[in-house]
């Protein structure tokens, strides 16, 4: 009996960055099913360790937070994604296709969609980094693009962009929060959500 517990105990130990890793991974599913007011205490039970143990790798909640942040935001921004957006040798609707068929796949998930509304309710400072770092990285040489097609008289501001943008993110809020039916392939929803915006400013496709 002692040998067997000692094994399980073995099976259990991991590596530091193996434990952080488990951690985060945790978080990321807790705090999406019951928001951003769930304790760490209630998080270290799901989790399977001691909340003493979450607080040896994260100080604070705040700073696991922090982690998260970056696991569901961050590492999800794909690197090559403002290099799409800026590549005038593509045509921009083609550009934009690109970019919101592969934006979409990756936040049209429950995790991040449930945190991100959570963190909007709470007010939390997370949604508004992340939505500055949309805006400056991704948005902002976009719209860049968008007037460089445009006629001078028909020129978009950024509030257009994100009405686009904020529509093609519903989608993923119809499927996800709200539990509603939503196409399977949303590309074609996207495509034609775009030509209307396209459309709107006289960009010829």
């Amino acid at each position: 009996m002692a040998d067997g517990m000692a094994l399980t105990a073995r099976r259990k130990r991991l590596a530091p960055e193996a434990r952080r890793e488990q951690i985060v991974d945790a978080a990321v599913c807790y705090f999406a099913e019951v928001g951003l007011a769930g304790t760490t205490r209630d998080l270290a039970k799901r989790a399977g360790i001691t909340q003493a143990l979450l607080y040896q790798y994260f100080g604070s909640k705040a700073e696991l937070l922090e982690a998260v942040f970056a696991r569901v935001y961050l590492d999800r921004m794909s690197p090559h994604w403002p290099g799409l957006i800026t590549d005038r040798r593509r045509p921009l609707r083609e550009r934009i296709l690109t970019f919101y068929a592969e934006y979409a796949g990756a936040i049209f998930s429950y995790e991040w969609l449930r945190i991100f509304m959570a963190a909007g309710l709470a007010g939390e400072a997370l949604n508004r980094r992340y939505l500055d770092h949309v805006r400056d990285v991704l948005l902002a040489p976009l719209l860049d693009e968008i007037r460089f097609a445009a006629r001078p008289d028909a020129q978009p501001e950024m509030e257009d962009l994100w009405n686009l943008h904020g529509g093609i993110i519903y989608l993923g809020i119809r499927r996800h929060i709200y539990h509603l039916p939503t196409p399977d392939d949303v590309m074609p929803v996207i495509e034609r959500a775009v030509d209307r915006f396209l459309a709107g400013f006289a960009i010829g496709q």
